[in-house]
């Protein structure tokens, strides 16, 4: 949400229906959104050529087109944005397809005020969910680790045009850093935060998606397009994964940092870049330049200013105040009490390894919350997951060997990783529990319908033919 509360965002509703249009706006604005329409998909590309938003609903059947095929290109451009597709046509080939890339919400038409409402409230936790906290060096503990790099953002912040270089291990709080250094530099939350995942980013698009595009730079181009870099301007553009770019395409980021100007697609017209760079990796970008995979130039305009993340197993003390400041976000998300963390379980929790960090520690609060009954008083920590995790294993299969030997085995052709081992096994016994019935499996698990039938298209033989 570019550091912006749930309460106050931006919603960008894509549909021809005037009147269901109308109205969506309308719970929108009621739930404290600003809202921007298109009725039709070619000013859909245009708007979203030029804004950012906080939430998007699209229709799929447009006078000139279907959402369904503009919906990677709004995704890409508003990365940590919930989409939610609104038909009166559903489609579920198109909806399993949808889900597995990212798609929020499947809603069919006629859909009811009260459900577009609670659909939309469902978006509004997503949000509060992805955003830092008010104050968001909260989730940096009070280790002399933490501390130390708390310390570095903050001088860091002093210079908002320096290029600053985040290192450590994934999933420890690299992009939390990102924006707590954000906030830092540009106090008062209007300033843009604008994220781009180089791993995920097609290299054929990498420039026009970057820097925008003139009319006619390409086959498709039929109206000039902003980039990503002009979105940011003012503000922080922030390359997350960046040693994953691959080496040709390197040199395209070169004169952004070196000259602080860039051109957009077909243009012969340099533009400026006021703002600042923030770059993050868990390679070791040294070792890259020698492997001939990273520009030795590159590197040096990106590491001007860096800050390595020290990994969880290093500032354990931290542990049980930042477990408990994660279960506080995780029940916003669910829509749920929060239930209390024992004194033993915390004790657990500060002597696990997390080689996964901080993530990792969210996946098993998250898993074992949705494990828990609504109305108990204790979290049910998954201890067994703890124990498999830190288990020594110098393979998959040694780790599988972990889980309960009542089990029933695994398929011998899937490789799995524990955490998805345990998501399989208690997939496969919900689904047989219930008959194969989807929305069933579905609140059982925790999850939303759309979420299992991504999980089902990735395995299939999981499916149970109901009698």
């Amino acid at each position: 949400m570019n550091g912006q509360p749930a309460e106050n965002f931006s919603c960008f509703i894509v549909d021809d229906d005037v009147a269901f249009a109308t109205l969506a706006a309308n719970v929108v604005r009621e739930a404290g959104g600003t809202v921007t329409l298109a009725h039709t998909l070619a000013r859909a590309r245009e708007i979203s050529a030029t804004k950012i938003f906080d939430l998007v609903l699209l229709d799929n059947h447009l006078p000139d087109g279907k959402g369904y095929d503009f919906f990677n290109q709004v995704s890409r451009r508003n990365p940590d944005a919930p989409v939610m597709m609104i038909t009166g046509v559903p489609d579920l080939s198109e909806a399993v397809a949808l889900t597995r890339n990212g798609l929020f919400e499947y809603l069919t038409k006629p859909i009811s005020v009260a459900a577009l409402a609670a659909a939309l409230e469902r978006a509004k936790l997503r949000l509060q969910a992805r955003t830092p906290p008010a104050d968001a060096t909260e989730m940096f503990g009070e280790s002399a680790a933490m501390r130390d790099v708390l310390q570095q953002l903050k001088q860091a912040a002093k210079h908002a045009t320096s290029t600053v270089l985040l290192t450590g291990e994934t999933g420890s709080g690299k992009d939390l850093a990102a924006r707590v250094l954000h906030q830092l530099s540009f106090p008062g939350g209007n300033a843009p935060f604008i994220a781009v995942n180089c791993a995920a980013l097609p290299g054929e698009m990498f420039e026009s998606e970057l820097f925008g595009a003139e009319r006619g730079a390409f086959t498709g181009a039929d109206k000039k397009r902003g980039g990503l870099v002009a979105a940011a301007a003012n503000g922080t553009l922030f390359l997350d994964e960046i040693g994953e770019v691959p080496l040709a395409l390197q040199a395209k980021l070169l004169r952004l940092l070196d000259a602080r100007e860039y051109r957009a697609l077909g243009s012969t017209e340099a533009q400026p870049f006021t703002g600042r760079f923030i770059a993050a990796t868990n390679k070791n970008l040294a070792d890259e330049v020698k492997a001939g995979r990273f520009r030795e130039d590159l590197l040096y305009r990106f590491d001007v200013f860096s800050v390595e993340l020290p990994p969880l197993r290093q500032r354990r003390g931290e542990i049980p105040g930042l477990a408990e400041l994660l279960l506080g976000q995780l029940v916003k998300k669910y829509g749920r009490a929060k239930p209390l963390l024992s004194p033993e379980d915390l004790q657990k929790l500060s002597a696990h390894d997390f080689p996964g960090n901080v993530r990792e520690l969210r996946n098993v609060l998250e898993r074992s919350l949705l494990k828990t009954a609504d109305d108990a008083k204790w979290l049910a920590l998954d201890a067994n997951w703890l124990n498999r995790s830190s288990a020594p294993a110098s393979t998959v299969v040694a780790a599988l060997a972990a889980i309960s030997n009542s089990a029933e085995p695994l398929p011998a052709d899937r490789t799995l990783s524990p955490i998805e081992a345990q998501e399989y096994r208690l997939i496969r016994d919900t689904l047989r529990e219930v008959n194969g019935g989807i929305r069933r499996a579905a609140t059982k698990l925790g999850m939303s319908p759309q979420a299992l039938l991504r999980r089902l298209e990735k395995w299939p033989e999981l499916r149970v033919e109901k009698e």
